[in-house]
């Protein structure tokens, strides 16, 4: 999983236009980007499209409006039959949310015959005050979690920043720390992190920047908001030849040497976090295609 595209509910043109960018996962969208009057129109699209694209394509999840609109239960209602690959929860506040979430699903598999967890959570984390000061929380979130991640633009809302960004694009010091904080929580959870939108889907190289400095800093797949950022982001989170040909030749060092705590390569000493990190590399390499 490296790129994740956001689709709107609620337009079957954007809708087909979404599936086809080659995105590893869309996300269908019932919450911000639909207007309040249309709400039920997603609702009504969603479930024909998660079964029509089901077989041979992405990974399908569906944003749902948070807990606190009330609106959850609808939504889980209308696209739980259609049997999603998994659900993007807003404005999470904490593990508990992910685990109340948990707990709706099950009872939704039950009544729709569907097998009991097969439908996974990814929570967006930081987009108020109190969810971004709780990351902490998300290790014990339950065997659902398939990722965690973070959002920019909610956050300056609730905590009345004027942009989460500078002058020159870069995030300012509490975005930043949001940003710190969901990729410490998914290494804890033992889960991919996954990096916010880039809002300027005109600014490509802007985009690519910014993947290369989440993908260097541990992050493994990045969420998009047009289907023009989708090339970029598989590009750049697609492990690269030479540090997949490193990654190989050091695993196969340690297998070499019988597995022990250090080897040799070239004149240089590598342990077992430098191992971890190579194992970790050839695993998203399998998952982008690169590696048998």
């Amino acid at each position: 999983m490296r790129s994740l595209l956001f689709v709107p509910g609620d337009s079957e043109r954007k809708l087909e236009k979404g599936f086809s960018a080659g995105a590893d996962l869309v996300i269908v969208d019932l919450e911000d980007s639909v207007a309040p009057g249309n709400k039920a129109l997603a609702r009504a699209l969603a479930p024909d499209v998660i079964r029509a694209r089901r077989a041979g394509g992405p990974l399908v999840y569906v944003r749902v409006n948070d807990h606190a609109t009330g609106l959850t239960d609808e939504d889980l209602a209308a696209i739980v039959p259609a049997r999603p690959d998994g659900i993007m929860l807003p404005k999470s506040v904490n593990g508990a949310d992910v685990q109340h979430l948990s707990t709706k699903l099950r009872v939704a598999e039950i009544e729709n015959g569907l097998p009991d967890g097969g439908i996974r959570i990814i929570p967006i984390i930081t987009e108020t005050a109190l969810a971004t000061l709780s990351t902490a929380t998300y290790p014990n979130a339950g065997q659902r979690l398939a990722g965690l991640t973070w959002g920019a633009e909610d956050l300056s809302a609730a905590i009345g920043a004027r942009t989460p960004r500078d002058e020159h694009k870069r995030y300012t010091d509490v975005f930043r720390y949001a940003r710190a904080v969901t990729l410490l929580a998914a290494s804890a959870a033992d889960v991919p992190a996954i990096d916010t939108v880039f809002i300027d889907f005109r600014d490509l190289d802007g985009l690519r920047r910014e993947c290369a400095e989440a993908e260097r800093d541990g992050f493994t797949a990045k969420m998009a908001i047009h289907p023009a950022q989708v090339p970029v982001i598989n590009e750049v989170f697609t492990p690269a030849a030479e540090a997949v040909a490193h990654a190989q030749a050091l695993v196969s060092a340690f297998a070499a040497a019988g597995n022990p705590g250090v080897v040799g390569i070239d004149g240089r000493m590598y342990d077992i976090p430098h191992l971890k990190r190579a194992e970790r590399l050839l695993a998203r390499a399998r998952a982008a295609g690169v590696v048998a």
